[in-house]
């Protein structure tokens, strides 16, 4: 999945001309926390963010600070065709809430935590009707593969499977399905050895 999919194409942005207030006023009337700062062309100048406004705010009415000497120059940015996982980790990595996705030094869109979230969501089927059974299976492959084979044989339609961070000796499992009683897929698990620790119709 590419960053171009999720990204906030041709998002609102201000120049490095433009005073801190004004840029305050932008984030404010469109309720948005990042602000690209464009020059000529939309060539990315640099990227500011609502909490750095705020905390410059006081020291500009007395220093005269302006837009450009509070903004990230150089900040991290992305590109569209890369994996949504890119933004993802840098995100995560930097503790940003938002990336600048450019191409050829031009301002293309914006990703933020919100666009990854509905990603993830899209990703998962969380909104759509579903239900999930969830697995505790060993680190062998074959248990896994045994564990597919019950669920499919037994009328489980698999939309896709998430698991449990890799932190002991077995993991647990959630298969997400297509809509379907998990009663006979669980009973069936369990007759094969493997423990059910969650089904949700």
């Amino acid at each position: 999945m590419k960053i171009k999919s999720f990204m906030i194409s041709d998002p609102i942005t201000i120049t490095e001309k433009a005073t801190i207030n004004e840029a305050i006023e932008i984030m404010k009337a469109n309720s948005i926390r990042h602000l690209p700062v464009v020059g000529e062309e939309n060539l990315l100048k640099g990227f500011i963010t609502l909490a750095d406004l705020k905390l410059a705010l006081i020291p500009s009415m007395v220093a005269g600070l302006s837009l450009a000497d509070v903004m990230i120059i150089n900040p991290i940015t992305v590109d569209p065709n890369s994996d949504i996982e890119i933004a993802a980790q840098l995100i995560y990595k930097y503790k940003i809430g938002g990336i600048p996705v450019v191409r050829k030094g031009k301002l293309v869109g914006i990703i933020t935590e919100s666009d990854l979230l509905r990603a993830f969501i899209d990703m998962m089927g969380i909104l759509n009707a579903s239900s999930r059974i969830d697995v505790v299976i060993g680190s062998e492959r074959a248990l896994f593969k045994k564990a597919l084979q019950v669920i499919v044989e037994n009328g489980g339609e698999i939309i896709n499977v998430g698991m449990s961070p890799l932190r002991a000796r077995k993991r647990t499992y959630s298969f997400r399905l297509a809509p379907c009683s998990t009663e006979a897929l669980k009973r069936a698990l369990e007759k094969d050895g493997f423990r059910v620790v969650a089904a949700m119709d």
